[in-house]
């Protein structure tokens, strides 16, 4: 079958190099897509760079140049290497150029070509006429490249768990299927952050425990004694496996088919096998339950499961949540609840009567609530509802799901997933069983919106097929009762966490491996950073997540290459010099990847000794590309994190980058340089994802330095990009502290090692795009060598077959990781919501902050594959769209006025926000690496904060009062109203503090009262407020006490640490602070009510 924007015939490789990272005969070379198909050629694993032979426990994979002699540390063959210790040191030392040798460089065949130019915009400002050019949605004429839109043809990606059998491959990814030529950047996910219920108290940091192990006695057993286990054959597979890649680790285990007889014990060799089949998977269903060949978790042993419901250390008390979710396990007295309890008592429920309203924002702009803004209740049966996923992890742009693609059409609005599957959670159930039930057919993890047909037998939610319920989880360990399978902990919480047995692993889970790179270049050295990085690890060295097994090294580099020996038993580091950068090899890899607890005294020396070691260097240039290429290869036998310090623009050696940013083009909304200059990084990404090596990147640069083409390394192996704009540690002492609280996060949070995650989603719909920071291998299967609980993600999905038949719809993601502590762990979520057959029904349940976070991910993609201005046309287009579909389709009446339903009051203001972000907006004060970094936060950054920097909060903070205060932990944090982002609502007898994720600013004005200023910043007069402030003194007043207790209550509920401004009228960043007022008129876009204007002279046409 034709796959459209693939050749029929010989285009398989070809669509392979352009979704996976090779550069498409087009030029671009930021398509992230995944491995195409389970039918591949050889020259698969070739063109991705990946060793496809299944390794040992943890294989050595680098080149075995020369045998090492340890005790004097030099090479045999007297390469290009200089040893010496720490202590004497005075700078590079004199090294040898060995002769050429036979080199066993890592290398990948992917090519680059031109990158082509991109057509010019038809407008650059909203108030543009010619809007369909930029469209996102079908029926608009496009040019192929630029094809961006909801529907999905139907020939295009399969249906999910329904594949038609086909050796075509099918495109999906991170490009929508209708065409080969689209950009993602690929992102990141823990046990800690809660869903409390309204007004309620945060758990505990460390509640107690209550762990049911298998064996232990619980109670009485059933009156005829244990149920006796009945053993499940694993069947014949009806059809042949197919042939996937394997890769050096874990990177196929999330699903897959494995033929195996009666008695043979099944061998994975992919993570695809291990966690379960997604798209392609599943052979077509029929009314018959076909027979799989999977038996992956279904031997069962006759001891009852353990239980576990165990917070993290370290929480932090989170926020109450408004909308009452499930917080850890529930009481288990519900009645069973799944799709065949649903027929009667889905009809008939009615959204709460503003959902109805019909609002003229012409006439009511003023529509921004006064507390944050809670996502859409779906409107489902509150038994249901009660089981939902919480809309902090999974929440869906649509919470009522359109019967028919063309119903979803007619909307115009996009329909997609937005995830934060690793957030930190302070209560999460975590089952501890050999037995993980999951349907035979399509692999979804049992779930609370599965129907029991009877105590023997389950209907899957999303393939529908029939299960028999294993007898093991026919006893419930927490209710000690036989025979309620449906009141199991599984059944009960949509989101929990499996101890997955041995099936699910492909080698012994990895240590925890941290590797550090550090620039240490004469500019490196200026800006002083290395001494606040050295004093934080030595700090942090005790609270980095692991174990006895943990592992660390680092490297420093400029022109060359050094390395530190801190083998158990020297006296101090050494230090081991490669000046061939050429060529890199690493010259004592049994030594520089160490076990922390038995050499941390040299760690320590060594974190004591790096900042002043250089202080004296000369050496301007600097060898990013070998520094990264050398780090990899030490990484490769285990897999791991590593950490790199860039402070330049890297020119010398492979990666090598030149300077492309113009300052007087940035306003041009063509010419601006978005795509990267070269793939090294992007080759060098797909070589570490292989290998299980995750890069993130720390920019601390006050000159351009291609964020573009460094982005890569972070994006495609699943790490993460900072930046610090200007770092100086005496000229910029707010970055000093900003890097200080952000690396005490990275250090100690959370992290899963080579993970895979998969969404499912029921039969009938398909997934055809991702967004975030991944490799997509084996069509839907989510590559993450690192998962972090601070990284989100984005998926667009079309509806592939009409869901007439059923009244819900189901989607689950499953993260399989291993922890820091060496278990293997599965993580899943699932999300049910109703199917809706009315286009006003389909407006009635809109999620405006998911769409405007989906047409983010969207727009980003546009301005890479076309401009710009064609981003911004189509963000424009998205709202006149949609709204005209409202007019001309749901409305009975036309009436004068911008007519919207009220689910969709605040999308004309997002929308303005988003094109006054830095990602989307024009004019010459955005540097080009802020803008990239920009972007980079809207393909990696969880919804909640995403919003936060779209659209700030601003509170007046003058006369807080205890008055409607929250109680936590027995502080009094005061709740001001949120105010509109104009100027309109400031006063100068006021100071307004203005939230914007990242950074708070903190305007105080002229006339501000005597008693703010004496009682809050602690000065006699306005006068007086220093011109750098960024810290409030803690005053012994009550109103100093309230302003801090809200501050520090608003940081509390983010992983990242926002900086404070005190901001006088006279203040340069009071530039900054207007720029947020997104209500208002600048210099380059309209205001909220001339957008307003537009909207409507274009709606109403």
């Amino acid at each position: 079958m034709s796959q459209p924007g693939v050749p029929s015939s010989g285009g398989a490789s070809t669509g392979l190099q352009v979704q996976n990272g090779a550069a498409s005969s087009l030029g671009s070379p930021y398509v992230n897509g995944p491995v195409q198909n389970a039918l591949m050629s050889s020259q698969v694993s070739v063109s991705q760079g990946y060793n496809s032979q299944l390794p040992g426990p943890y294989p050595h994979l680098m080149p075995a140049k020369t045998s090492l002699n340890p005790v004097s540390a030099q090479n045999n063959y007297g390469g290009s290497q200089t040893v010496c210790t720490l202590s004497n040191y005075q700078g590079p030392g004199q090294t040898l150029n060995r002769p050429p040798m036979v080199s066993n460089p890592v290398t990948t065949s992917l090519h680059s070509g031109p990158v082509p130019r991109m057509p010019p915009p038809t407008s650059q400002i909203p108030a543009a006429t010619s809007m369909p050019s930029g469209s996102f949605l079908a029926g608009v004429n496009l040019p192929p490249p630029l094809n961006w839109q909801y529907s999905s043809p139907s020939t295009g990606s399969q249906t999910n768990h329904c594949p038609h059998p086909s050796s075509q491959p099918s495109i999906s990814g991170n490009t929508n299927v209708t065409t080969n030529h689209q950009h993602v950047f690929s992102g990141d996910p823990s046990l800690q952050n809660s869903c409390l219920k309204s007004g309620s108290v945060p758990s505990l940091v460390n509640p107690p425990a209550t762990t049911f192990q298998p064996g232990t006695p619980l109670g009485p057993p059933p009156v005829k004694g244990p149920p006796p286990v009945r053993a499940l054959a694993p069947q014949k597979s009806s059809h042949s496996a197919v042939l996937q890649p394997s890769f050096n680790s874990a990177i196929n285990q999330e699903g897959g088919t494995s033929n195996t007889s009666n008695e043979s014990m099944v061998v994975h060799n992919s993570y695809d096998e291990i966690e379960g089949g997604g798209f392609l998977a599943t052979p077509q269903l029929t009314n018959k339950n076909p027979k799989m060949g999977r038996n992956v978790g279904y031997s069962y042993p006759s001891l009852p499961p353990g239980y576990q419901n165990t917070p993290l250390p370290g929480t932090t008390g989170m926020p109450p949540s408004s909308l009452n979710y499930p917080s850890g396990p529930l009481a288990f007295n519900q009645t069973p609840v799944g799709a065949n309890h649903l027929t009667a008592s889905v009809h008939g429920l009615s959204l709460h009567p503003e959902g109805l309203r019909v609002i003229n924002l012409l006439q009511e702009r003023s529509m921004l609530p006064t507390t944050p803004l809670q996502p859409p209740v779906p409107n489902l049966h509150e038994d249901i509802q009660k089981l939902n996923c919480n809309p902090e992890l999974f929440r869906c742009t649509l919470t009522s799901i359109p019967q028919t693609q063309a119903l979803l059409n007619k909307a115009k609005l996009p329909l997609g997933l937005l995830l934060h599957p690793f957030k930190d959670l302070v209560q999460l159930p975590v089952v501890t069983s050999s037995t993980i039930v999951r349907c035979r057919s399509c692999r979804t993890y049992i779930n609370p919106f599965v129907s029991f047909l009877d105590q023997r037998r389950w209907k899957c939610n999303l393939c529908y097929r029939v299960n028999d319920v294993p007898e093991e989880f026919m006893y419930n360990p927490l209710t000690r009762v036989y025979g309620e399978p449906h009141r199991r902990p599984e059944v009960q919480n949509a989101t929990i966490e499996f101890m997955a047995p041995s099936e699910y692993m492909l080698r012994p889970p990895q240590p925890p491996v941290y590797l550090f790179v550090f620039d240490v270049s004469h500019n490196a050295v200026e800006t002083g950073y290395l001494n606040l990085v050295c004093q934080s690890l030595l700090d942090n060295l005790d609270l980095l997540p692991g174990n006895t097994r943990t592992k660390i090294g680092f490297i420093t580099f400029d022109s060359t290459i050094h390395f530190y020996s801190l083998q158990e038993g020297l006296s101090q580091p050494q230090m081991l010099i490669v000046s061939d950068i050429e060529d890199v090899f690493i010259p004592m890899p049994e030594n520089l990847l160490v076990n922390l607890n038995e050499s941390k005294e040299l760690v320590q020396d060594l974190l004591k000794t790096l900042p002043q070691m250089f202080t004296k260097t000369l050496e301007t240039q600097s060898a990013l590309g070998p520094a990264l290429q050398a780090a990899f290869k030490l990484m490769s036998p285990t897999g791991g994190r590593i950490s790199v310090f860039q402070t330049q623009l890297p020119n010398l050696g492979v990666g090598a980058l030149k300077p492309r940013e113009e300052p007087n083009q940035r306003s041009s909304a063509k010419e601006i340089h978005l795509t990267p200059s070269t793939d090294f990084y992007k080759k060098l990404a797909l070589d570490c994802s292989g290998q299980q090596v995750a890069v993130d990147l720390f920019l601390l640069s006050g000159q351009y330095s291609d964020l573009a083409s460094l982005g890569c390394i972070s994006r495609y192996s699943a790490g993460s990009v900072y930046y610090y704009p200007s770092y100086h540690h005496q000229h910029n002492p707010v970055q000093v502290q900003k890097l200080q609280k952000e690396l005490h996060r990275y250090l100690t949070r959370k992290i899963g090692f080579e993970a895979v995650m998969r969404i499912r989603c029921t039969k009938g719909l398909s997934i055809h795009t991702f967004h975030g920071n991944f490799f997509v291998r084996s069509t839907d299967l989510l590559s993450l060598p690192n998962v972090n609980p601070d990284a989100g993600y984005a998926v667009q999905m079309s509806v592939e077959e009409n869901l007439t038949d059923t009244q819900l719809v189901s989607f689950q993601s499953a993260l399989l990781y291993t922890s820091s502590k060496g278990e293997r762990r599965i993580r899943v979520h699932t999300l049910c919501l109703p199917v809706v057959s009315t286009l006003n029904e389909v407006f009635l349940g809109a999620d405006v902050q998911a769409i405007s976070g989906l047409l983010a991910n969207m727009a980003v993609d546009r301005c890479i594959t076309a401009s710009l201005s064609d981003a911004r046309d189509a963000l424009v287009n998205a709202v006149i769209d949609s709204l005209s579909a409202y007019r001309s389709l749901v409305l009975s009446n036309q009436q004068p006025g911008l007519m919207v339903p009220f689910s969709l009051r605040l999308f004309p203001l997002f929308v303005l926000a988003l094109l006054k972000q830095k990602s989307f907006q024009t004019g010459t004060n955005t540097r080009l690496d802020e803008r990239i970094f920009a972007m980079c936060q809207v393909k990696n950054q969880p919804l909640v904060y995403f919003m936060l920097t779209t659209h700030p909060s601003l509170y007046r903070v003058d006369n807080l009062s205890d008055e409607g205060a929250l109680n936590i932990n027995d502080r009094t944090i005061p709740q001001p109203p949120i105010l509109q982002l104009s100027v309109e609502k400031l006063s100068r007898d006021g100071a307004f503090l203005m939230d914007a994720g990242s950074v708070m600013m903190l305007w105080v004005g002229k006339n501000c009262g005597q008693n703010f200023l004496n009682h809050v910043l602690g000065v006699q007069n306005y006068a007086s407020i220093p011109q750098t402030m960024t810290d409030l003194p803690e005053l012994d007043t009550a109103e100093s006490a309230r302003t801090i207790a809200f501050i520090s209550w608003l940081r509390e509920q983010r992983p990242f640490f926002p900086i404070l401004y005190v901001i006088r009228d006279e203040s340069p960043i009071k530039a900054n602070f207007l720029q947020n007022m997104v209500e208002d008129r600048t210099e380059s876009a309209l205001s909220y009510y001339e957008f307003l204007l537009h909207i409507q002279q274009q709606v109403n046409k």
